[in-house]
């Protein structure tokens, strides 16, 4: 492989910047169905840019054509898949989270791309369920979507297709969220579902949503729940009123492991069971709505610990590092789950704090199996800090870029089905590693912040104050 192309890119300074000496570029986002490209400034502001490309532009970008003023504390992509038999193209929604009142509340705001226009738009009618009668959820037009839950010092937030999650450290809780688009004779809008709550023992260090999984990253380890089945929730039924009444449908509490029984205070403003706890019930996207015999549909309650396999869960360890101390011979040192990103349907790989790659194997994910799998680690090339991934659902062969944080970005590709097999034939074998050779490495004059990968073969760079895109064949 050569390079073939290279381009240095100025980053534009949004006049909401006092001054342009002091800017600085903290993230980049890069979508590419769309080829769009989010920009996150220091002073938390985002710049949007659709049908970015880079290869073919001059020296600098023009001002956004989008410009999301602060505050903001995270930021995704969102894809809205349109049914199998419409003809119009999927949505996209750039969705931003931040605080509200002092850190008490979680706004949400939601640009959708108008493919005619080619430019983002903020969202102005959106529709929040019966979750709005609770206060949960409260739609506010010349704010946004506002959560009824603390932001404090860090939320995070992870788009996919149709769901996003969002996690806050503070509350210890993640919600998992259903949208779709809304078509009426006032426009239309989007109409937001709380599908899930998971209350977190252990704190998250990073988030995934893709391929019907959602995966938490945590200390010494990642916890992987199957999404159709979260969503959706394990059923049992019990009579309101008397036997001529309608039935109505809620989740069967699932042990924490402290407890034995009912939960109590468990819920996220769920109604009471006879047995004391909060009741909690699936979503299945009709949430609100009662259907033919009497069901009615919420959202499921989940609350875990450490080694907790209920619910269609599972938590797979990562090998901690081993250093030699005087007292003891070998002491195992913790490492985070920092960084997900999904192969394909049956794996992820994980970077951890300590700069090290595992490889992530699921073996099912059907509702109501279990899911189970194991984590392979891979031998160290150097102590990774940044972690890009191309994937392409069209082929196994999947590219990845690694970076060391300073001045050095390493390309490799991975085919799934091969490391997939070989990860099965190797479990448990420490002995025999997997080899994924390095084919490309590019050096860049500026230390690097953060990369992104725009397609097989080209990726983006950000440096200290530039934005680099290389193309490789």
């Amino acid at each position: 492989m050569v390079l073939l192309e290279a381009s240095k890119l100025t980053l534009p300074t949004p006049s909401s910047l006092s001054s342009p000496h002091t800017t600085t570029t903290t993230s980049i986002l890069f979508e590419p169905t769309t080829l769009s490209l989010a920009i996150t400034h220091s002073n938390s502001s985002i710049s949007l840019f659709p049908s970015f490309s880079p290869l073919s532009l001059s020296s600098s970008l023009q001002f956004p054509q989008t410009l999301i003023p602060k505050p903001s504390s995270s930021s995704t992509f969102l894809i809205l898949q349109q049914s199998p038999i419409s003809t119009n193209p999927n949505s996209v929604i750039f969705l931003v989270s931040g605080p509200h009142r002092a850190g008490s509340q979680i706004l949400l705001r939601f640009y959708l791309l108008n493919r005619t226009t080619n430019c983002f738009s903020r969202v102005n009618r959106i529709s929040c369920g019966s979750q709005s009668e609770s206060g949960f959820l409260r739609f506010e037009p010349e704010l946004g979507v506002l959560m009824d839950a603390k932001h404090g010092v860090s939320v995070k937030v992870v788009g996919s297709v149709n769901y996003f999650a969002v996690y806050s450290v503070s509350s210890f809780k993640v919600w998992v969220f259903a949208v779709k688009m809304v078509e009426d004779e006032d426009g239309g809008g989007l109409r937001l579902m709380k599908c899930a709550v998971v209350r977190c023992s252990r704190p998250v260090c990073s988030l995934s949503i893709s391929f019907g999984f959602l995966v938490l990253g945590e200390e010494n380890g990642v916890r992987v729940f199957g999404l159709r089945r979260l969503v959706k929730g394990k059923m049992v039924v019990r009579r309101v009123g008397n036997s001529n009444s309608n039935s109505k449908l809620g989740l069967k509490q699932l042990q924490n492991g402290d407890h034995h029984g009912k939960y109590k205070g468990v819920g996220d403003r769920g109604g009471k069971t006879r047995g004391g706890g909060d009741e909690a019930t699936c979503n299945g996207g009709l949430e609100g709505k009662n259907e033919k015999h009497g069901v009615a549909v919420k959202q499921t309650i989940v609350k875990y610990k450490h080694d907790n396999k209920d619910g269609g869960a599972c938590f797979l360890a990562l090998k901690g590092n081993e250093v030699e101390t005087k007292s003891m011979p070998k002491v195992s040192k913790s490492v985070k789950a920092i960084s997900i990103k999904a192969l394909s349907q049956r794996m992820f790989l994980i970077l951890d704090s300590h700069g090290d790659l595992h490889l992530l194997c699921l073996y099912n994910s059907g509702l109501g199996v279990d899911i189970t799998g194991h984590v392979k680690q891979l031998p160290r090339v150097m102590k990774v800090q940044s972690l890009a991934v191309h994937l392409d659902e069209s082929t196994t062969s999947q590219t990845i870029w690694i970076s060391d944080g300073c001045h050095s970005v390493h390309m490799f590709t991975m085919d799934t089905d091969n490391a997939l097999n070989e990860a099965d034939g190797n479990d448990g074998d420490e002995k025999k590693p997997m080899h994924f050779p390095v084919t490309q490495v590019l050096f860049s004059s500026e230390k690097i912040q953060d990369i992104i990968s725009i397609s097989a073969n080209s990726i983006l760079i950000l440096g200290q104050g530039s934005l680099y895109a290389h193309a490789i064949s």
